[in-house]
């Protein structure tokens, strides 16, 4: 005879379980750090309300209960064994939706954040009366239509035209240069740094990241009869803005004395010269 199983058993094979990979695995252990406020993630140092539920900090201080069980917020209570388990875990950089693929330890996070090239950019216009803010390739869109009137020069070597360069109190100037394919902003900026004491700047940046702009050069140039002032550096990323280049001194500084050594009724040219690397 022949055996055989019994009629209506059914040996099935085992089923494979799936683990989740290392990748899945840090992704669901850092969703447990999401703000239910912000979305944004709760770091060290980490506070809790009475029954257990985060809260991030900038959250927590425009609160006076806890949004998920309206307990109270107060006393304090640090739970340091979320704290253990977010410094060995990876945090996704704020700006990855917009591209960013880095994920770092939470206390690298905010500095890189501060810096990094995906984060949304500002209108680059000197001032700060135009509050737009966008990706990169939405900027020079913005800058053509709410900003019509800028003047865009085209060619490696141009001449930046400031008029009236006596107005009294602090004046912005600002033109666009296009060539290599890319857009540079060109500002002169006059500021009054004491009383009767007057002093101009003057900087070039790329309309790209600090990046790209690493693969250019500028030149500005001043010229009269037997006089010749000239400065060279690297353009800044408009993600930088004039104001960095200002405090850092990294443009060409010269004061009311000195304009006017060079300037013809009032109006000063500048020279500018883009190379690239």
């Amino acid at each position: 005879w022949v055996s055989g199983d019994p009629e209506g058993l059914k040996h099935e094979g085992s089923a494979a379980v799936s683990l989740p990979s290392p990748a899945e695995r840090s992704a669901e252990l850092t969703a447990l750090f999401e703000c239910p406020v912000c979305f944004d993630y709760v770091l060290p140092p980490i506070l809790q309300c009475q029954a257990g539920h985060l809260l991030c900090s900038q959250c927590r201080q425009k609160l006076s209960c806890c949004p998920t069980c309206r307990g109270p917020l107060s006393p304090s209570i640090r739970n340091l064994a979320m704290e253990k388990v977010a410094s060995a875990l990876p945090f996704p950089c704020k700006f990855s939706s917009a591209g960013c693929l880095l994920s770092l330890h939470h206390s690298e996070k905010p500095d890189h954040e501060e810096v990094c090239e995906f984060r949304p950019y500002t209108c680059p216009c000197p001032g700060a009366t135009c509050k737009w803010h966008g990706s990169l390739e939405a900027v020079m869109p913005h800058l053509m239509h709410v900003h019509k009137s800028i003047t865009t020069l085209q060619g490696e070597d141009i001449v930046f035209l400031a008029t009236d360069i006596n107005l009294p109190g602090p004046v912005d100037w600002v033109m666009m240069q296009s060539c290599f394919s890319h857009h540079f902003m060109l500002v002169l900026e006059k500021q009054e740094k004491y009383e009767g004491h007057q002093q101009f700047f003057a900087v070039v940046l790329l309309i790209g990241t600090r990046k790209q702009a690493e693969n250019f050069a500028y030149r500005l140039e001043l010229n009269g009869i037997r006089r010749r002032l000239t400065w060279e550096a690297t353009p800044r990323s408009i993600q930088d803005g004039v104001a960095a280049a200002i405090m850092n001194s990294d443009c060409l500084v010269f004061d009311t004395s000195i304009a006017h050594l060079f300037a013809d009724n009032g109006n000063l040219g500048i020279n500018v010269t883009i190379s690239m690397f």
